[in-house]
């Protein structure tokens, strides 16, 4: 007999793996610095490699890798490792914060259309309300950026940011489809390998002219923390959610991206906190809340699609 499944425990897992996120997004600045964009991130899926390896092997109970999981696989670390990573760092670095912000704000919003477009997943008037709640409270965090003297920007930026935007909500749609045959431990484990193979000519030719010499032991320590937090918590944890909520509500837990991204701002930077940006964080969290308040007769949200994937 399997135990039964608690929601919130999947909400905690997809909102901690946003948070990571949206963490690490904002120390790897520091990290950027020190090392080089693409030596950066062959050294991360490097590390990971190594702490997963266990992983990478099929457990006995787990079916064979079909022709179609293994091409999700390769889109999934394709869309949401690589591209995501060299959009997102390539971006930032070209516009300015106050057009990132608005722009990575249209994740939510990009994961519902691309769930109804390729799972035809329903999206009900609640979880729209919860995207639009999602899509404000980070636009107002925007507003304060700008307000602070931060804007302007380039197209080009501002278009590899919307790229970026359109790989983190493909992964979510992907990695859907695929925690449905694939354990999130295995998942986690190829996506990361399949990075590592993607970014290894770029990082080996950094690497080439780079002097390791000269990097400070701290550095080495935040390499280590990006590495298995960027790597293996975030992706097990969003798998590991992912399994039992549709990708449209779990599309508004990539609100606690620049949320905590922000958050890190205050803590670590020193950034002022306002009024209006205690706001933002309100509106947020509020679309959480109507993204996975229950409304069926056994406390977990009543769609089709989940009632479905809780039988398997």
């Amino acid at each position: 007999m399997t135990a039964p499944h608690r929601p919130w425990l999947s909400y905690l897992c997809l909102g901690s793996a946003m948070a990571l996120v949206g963490s690490y997004v904002g120390l790897s600045k520091l990290l950027v610095v020190v090392f080089p964009i693409f030596l950066l991130a062959w050294l991360r899926f490097g590390i990971a490699a190594l702490a997963m390896a266990r992983w990478v092997k099929r457990a006995d109970a787990e079916a064979p890798l079909s022709r179609h999981d293994r091409r999700l696989l390769f889109l999934e670390s394709f869309l949401g490792n690589f591209l995501f990573s060299i959009c997102m760092l390539f971006g930032v670095a070209m516009t300015s914060a106050l057009a990132a912000g608005v722009i990575m704000a249209a994740i939510p919003a990009v994961v519902a259309l691309l769930s109804r477009v390729f799972l035809d997943e329903r999206i009900p008037a609640r979880v729209a309300l919860g995207i639009a709640c999602a899509v404000g409270g980070i636009a107002l965090v925007s507003v304060v950026r700008h307000d602070a003297g931060d804007g302007g920007g380039s197209l080009l930026g501002n278009l590899l940011l919307l790229g970026a935007v359109v790989c983190e909500a493909s992964y979510v749609v992907i990695g859907k489809r695929l925690t449905g045959n694939v354990s999130a431990k295995r998942i986690s484990a190829l996506v990361n390998l399949w990075g590592l193979v993607l970014v290894t000519p770029l990082g080996m030719w950094q690497a080439l002219r780079y002097d390791f010499g000269g990097v400070p032991v701290a550095s080495w320590g935040l390499l280590l923390f990006y590495s298995l937090t960027a790597s293996v918590f975030t992706v097990w944890l969003w798998m590991t959610g992912l399994r039992h909520v549709p990708a449209s509500s779990a599309g508004v837990f990539t609100v606690f991206l620049p949320v905590s991204a922000a958050a890190v701002g205050v803590a670590v930077l020193g950034e002022r906190f306002s009024g209006v940006q205690a706001a933002a964080y309100g509106l947020a969290l509020a679309g959480v809340v109507l993204a996975t308040w229950p409304t069926g007769p056994s406390g977990s949200p009543a769609t089709p699609w989940l009632r479905r994937a809780t039988r398997r």
